[in-house]
This record gives C-alpha cells, sequence and structure tokens, in this order.
C-alpha cells in the first residue's frame, strides 16, 4: 500500500484531500509542505516560518504503543514553533477518535476552544464540525492559533482548488470563526 492509500483507508473521506491535491502540494509548495513516510508510518505536514500544521498522521495499527507517534511530534516540536491540527470530537463509536485525542493530550497539546470550524467537504457536500488543537511552546494566544489557521486554510486546504476539484471550497471567514464567548467546552474533559 502506498502512502496515500494508507492515509485514505484510515481517515474519513470528508477528511482527505484528494492525491492531485496533495501530490501538488508537495511539488508545487515543497518550500512549506512535507511528507514523512516510514514502513509504519505517513506524516503530512506544512511548515511555515511561524507555525507548523500537521495534516495527516498516521501510524499502523501494528506499531501503536512503540512510541512512532511521539517521536515524529518530538521532531517537530524541536522547531520551537507552535504546532496546529484539526482533530473530529470523540465519536464513542470510533475508538480510534478518542485514542488520538488522548495522544494529543499526552503530547502537550491544548483544545483551542474559542475557534470553531466547519467545512464543507467537496467529497460528500457534508459540513464538518472540527476541533482545533495546538502545541504552543511560548504561550501563543489562541487568537494567533486563529490566524495562522486561516493562513494554512488559505494556502493548503483550498490550493487550486477549482482546479483538482472542479469547485471551491468554501471562503476561509464561513469555515473558521474566532470568539471568545464561544460556548464549547475543553475536548479533552470528554475523554477524562
Amino acid at each position: 500500500m502506498n502512502w496515500y492509500e494508507k492515509l485514505n483507508k484510515y481517515f474519513p473521506i470528508e477528511e482527505m484531500k484528494s492525491k492531485e491535491h496533495m501530490e501538488l502540494l508537495l511539488q508545487e509548495k515543497a518550500d512549506v509542505y512535507y511528507k514523512d513516510e516510514g514502513p509504519f508510518h505517513v506524516l503530512m505536514y506544512a511548515e511555515f516560518d511561524t507555525f507548523i500544521f500537521i495534516d495527516y498522521l498516521w501510524v499502523s495499527a501494528k506499531s501503536r504503543g512503540q512510541g512512532i507517534g511521539h517521536k515524529l511530534i518530538e521532531k517537530l516540536k524541536q522547531q520551537k514553533k507552535p504546532i496546529i491540527l484539526e482533530v473530529e470530537p470523540v465519536d464513542y463509536e470510533d475508538s480510534d477518535t478518542e485514542k488520538r485525542l488522548r495522544f494529543y493530550q499526552r503530547e502537550g497539546f491544548n483544545h483551542a476552544q474559542s475557534i470553531g470550524y466547519n467545512r464543507r467537504s467537496l467529497a460528500t457536500n457534508e459540513t464538518t464540525p472540527m476541533e482545533i488543537l495546538y502545541y504552543s511552546p511560548e504561550g501563543e494566544t489562541e487568537d494567533m492559533i486563529y490566524k495562522e489557521m486561516k493562513r494554512m486554510y488559505e494556502d493548503i486546504h483550498t490550493y487550486k482548488d477549482k482546479e483538482i476539484y472542479g469547485k471551491a471550497y468554501q471562503p476561509v471567514d464561513e469555515v473558521l470563526i474566532y470568539d471568545e464567548e464561544r460556548e464549547f467546552d475543553n475536548i479533552f474533559d470528554s475523554i477524562d
């Protein structure tokens, strides 16, 4: 199985970019978009001057518990930049959602409770609510994380979307909101 098949088999269709999209990012945005691949993992991420965005992290079920995910996150933390990622809320019928959250909690990630994120999938046309997690080495604020997420959405998620998919993703201001009064519980409380 190649790297894309591994990701495609693991992640829900509404969260997946097409292979063409990811290959274009690797080729045309090679200065910021990277693939770290091994026999038991695939990590797709974007590293900008002020932050890192984890697009996809997959570790083979057979090799979980061996510290592979931890080593990959540690490698990113060495850049001493905030690390941002999207995660789906806990689905009690999918135990992997809870395992993923526990993993990121152990790795020192915070839940950006002030940031709302709802993106319509071009594959399914369904809106998928996601939550933003971030690692903050210098005490970066959720407002700053929000601004970096907007940049990532425009530079990575919607890159050449009309050309690749034949239609555009929603504009960033429809997808991401920042509201310090947002009524949303800390996602990590749902697993404690």
